[in-house]
């Protein structure tokens, strides 16, 4: 999830939003004041809801198009050949052999509990604890939905995946877990015991909404837990597969890994966007309350592999800017307002040629496109946006 931290603008009356008043603006989250979350004042009305579901199906068409392509580089063709088979042949840099791809499941491992413990759970934690609070709930993820848990907590099942070499917790034959246990059962008890610590710690015992808990001592023991999971796969997984580089299992391990955990992810990515793309469709037709229900419940359901994949941002997903096409945060909602307001809605959330993560142009655009662009235009207060021309009116 590629990040830019700033404080995010305000969608204004221009586009005929309708603010509620100023008590329903604040909330009190755990050992704080007054926070003023104006966000959640936008309404969707009778005077916005065309352009409002115009922008939210150009942004789902997007994000189908980006999971398609994903999915396309690793099974069917990346420079000459799927991306699968360039990994798992592990013959072209930076991949000279089975160890190499290894550890680069190890180090996708390793960077997803770190960006959990201390960017995604730590920046909000770190803001609330200097007294900036406001800021602090927007630097929450997918607080628009309520949504912040499950992808924390899915983030490690990311990881227990790549280690187990499955997708439904079992694992499998030829996994980096068997292997592991096989050798060194010390150390695969230890891996297993900070996964499930990591995990336990967000799903059980993080308070949720977690934009409403920053302040929380739980928030601590997850940060923690998070990162003694980092410290067992940088200092003892990583020497344990340097030890055994020359193992012939690794190749195993690897083809396992492609097949068994990283193309069923991506088609699973692939077929609920589309789901999601027809269902904005759907309310882009006849807009409704029931219909952005329908859409929500959907992205929440398009959400879930997507954030099990990001134990795995290497290959196209990072050379393509396809995460942050798919995934940027914190949202830079005064550009969503302008880009609302075009006339060239379509010109100003793509863009082309070769990708560059320094290119101001195309972070720019890549801010107001992806899930949390649909979030926002889904969700509010953590459930579906509602919408009655009549009552409205």
């Amino acid at each position: 999830m590629k990040r830019h931290l700033f404080i995010v603008g305000l969608l204004a009356a221009s586009l005929g939003f309708i603010a509620c008043s100023e008590e329903d603006s604040k909330y009190v989250p755990e050992g704080t004041g007054e926070v003023s979350i104006n966000e959640n004042n936008i309404r969707v009305t009778a005077d916005n809801i065309e352009v409002w579901t115009k922008y939210a199906m150009a942004v789902a068409n997007l994000l189908a198009k980006d999971a398609n392509d994903l999915n396309k580089a690793w099974a069917e063709d990346y420079n000459g050949e799927p991306f699968s088979k360039t990994f798992k042949n592990h013959n072209k840099t930076p991949y000279l052999n089975a160890a190499d791809c290894v550890q680069q499941i190890v180090d996708g491992c390793i960077d997803i509990a770190s960006e959990v413990g201390t960017a995604k759970i730590g920046e909000p934690r770190s803001l609330w604890e200097s007294g900036k609070y406001t800021e602090a709930v927007y630097a929450v993820e997918s607080w628009y939905s309520w949504h912040s848990i499950d992808d924390y907590s899915n983030n490690i099942l990311s990881i227990r995946n790549a280690f187990n070499g499955t997708r439904n917790g079992s694992e499998a034959e030829h996994s980096l877990a068997a292997f592991t246990q096989t050798k060194n059962t010390v150390l695969y008890n230890n891996v297993k015991a900070k996964i499930n610590a990591a995990y336990n710690a967000i799903k059980s015992g993080m308070t949720a909404p977690f934009r409403s808990h920053i302040g929380n001592a739980t928030v601590l023991s997850a940060m923690t837990a998070c990162g003694e999971l980092v410290n067992v796969l940088e200092n003892d997984l990583t020497a344990f597969i340097n030890e055994n580089a020359g193992n012939t299992e690794l190749e195993l391990i690897v083809q396992n890994y492609v097949d068994n955990v990283v193309l069923p992810t991506y088609t699973d990515l692939v077929s609920k966007t589309a789901n999601l793309k027809t269902a904005i469709n759907t309310l882009y037709n006849n807009p409704s309350t029931e219909n952005f229900k329908a859409a929500a419940n959907l992205w929440i359901e398009a959400r879930e592999p997507w954030e099990t994949s990001e134990a795995f941002l290497f290959g196209p997903v990072a050379d393509l800017g396809l995460d942050p096409n798919m995934d940027s945060w914190p949202l830079d909602v005064d550009a969503i307002k302008k880009t609302m307001a075009s006339k060239n809605l379509n010109d100003l959330i793509q863009w082309e040629g070769e990708y560059d993560e320094d290119n101001e142009d195309i972070a720019a655009v890549q801010n107001v496109r992806g899930f949390h662009t649909l979030e926002f235009l889904l969700f509010e207060n953590g459930k579906a946006r509602t919408y009655d021309d009549e009552t409205i009116k």
